[in-house]
């Protein structure tokens, strides 16, 4: 482990989990994307958000939905996204920002950091890559939503999208399920390309690219949609009988789950309260269709978190069609954060810098 001023954070603290190290003027953590990464356990963390979704439809989290301040030209916003878990003895702020217009710059669409708080003090424990931490717990949960809802051999995964997203959905859903054949579409061919051999090279199953969205749904058992879409990227008619969707988009103006698809499935959302109220605190996928008068609030048939805990059934047979819409939620990136902070200190991974 680095530090700033040639002191190692102290090595008792190293041994206990986050709660216990309180410590007067601790030093700082800091963990670079790549570091943030290494530290990643994706079965733990699945575990991990599980837990925290729990948490949260037993009303046992702290956690005011999200605020954000947006810039109209280049449209853009930061977002902040607190919430103390004690289950987890885990308290943590995200401060994220998304400017759609960043990739046509070569910059990250994503950007952010997540602040890690010792809970009974508040004293400043680290500061993590909130890039990797958003991919990975978000890709988490969605896997989460596929070991609960989607049928025992779904043959074919669907990914829709080309960004980091893409990528972490692949690799933590191929953890539930086996599959025959991971299929990559996409506006970019050149990005899907590249996205299905470095998939490729990880995983034992073929990855390919599909022509179309359409032809990747064909006779997929699990479709992912990870885009930045503002119209619906996938039909209704395009998926097969017992196909699990996980929708993880989040356009302001738009959506990318069409409303036939929404009213058909067996909804299961992050949390009932929020799940209507569109930007910043949720999507449009499900706001839009209530809007439209095609389902009502009721539409929702459980929480993630009522699923994990087994207080709501999952699917009634292998031909319902199923979809779990994610908006995220910062009780999944404490739970992350607080596996990475203490797997760094576990390790002597990282830099720290006395304040």
């Amino acid at each position: 482990m680095h530090t700033t001023d040639g002191i190692l954070l102290n090595t008792s603290c190293r041994a206990l989990s986050l709660g216990a190290c309180v410590v007067h003027n601790a030093p700082m953590l800091l963990l670079n994307a790549s570091e943030t990464a290494s530290l990643i356990d994706r079965d733990a963390l699945r575990e991990a958000v599980g837990i925290a979704m729990v948490e949260v439809s037993a009303g046992r989290v702290s956690m005011p939905p999200r605020i954000a301040a947006v810039n109209d030209d280049p449209y853009g916003f930061m977002a902040v996204m607190p919430a103390y878990v004690p289950a987890l003895d885990a308290m943590a702020t995200k401060l994220v920002t998304v400017f759609a217009g960043n990739e046509a710059l070569g910059l990250s669409s994503h950007q952010g950091a997540v602040l890690v708080v010792e809970p009974s003090t508040g004293a400043l424990l680290a500061m993590l890559d909130g890039d990797v931490i958003t991919a990975e717990r978000t890709a988490a949960c969605s896997a989460l939503s596929v070991d609960l809802l989607a049928v025992a051999n779904p043959n074919v995964l669907t990914i829709v999208g080309t960004g980091v997203q893409a990528r972490s959905h692949a690799l933590h859903i191929n953890r539930v399920r086996s599959f025959e054949q991971i299929r990559i579409a996409g506006r970019n061919p050149e990005k899907a390309t590249a996205i299905a051999a470095s998939l490729g090279q990880e995983l034992d199953v073929a990855v390919v690219v599909a022509d179309t969205v359409e032809a990747a749904c064909d006779g997929a058992g699990v479709v992912a949609l990870a885009t930045h879409a503002s119209e619906p990227v996938i039909d209704r008619t395009w998926l097969s009988p017992g196909a699990h969707v996980t929708s993880v988009g989040f356009n302001d103006v738009g959506r990318e789950v069409d409303t036939a698809t929404v009213v058909d499935s067996l909804l299961v959302v992050e949390q009932r309260d929020t799940a209507f109220a569109g930007h910043p605190v949720a999507s449009n996928d499900l706001a839009l269709p209530l809007a439209e008068g095609a389902i009502t609030a009721d539409h929702i048939h459980a929480e993630l978190g009522e699923l994990v805990d087994g207080v709501r059934p999952g699917r009634a047979d292998d031909q319902q069609l199923t979809l779990y819409k994610s908006c995220g939620v910062a009780a999944q990136d404490v739970a992350a954060a607080k596996l990475i902070h203490e797997a760094a200190l576990a390790a002597g991974i990282g830099t720290t810098f006395h304040r």
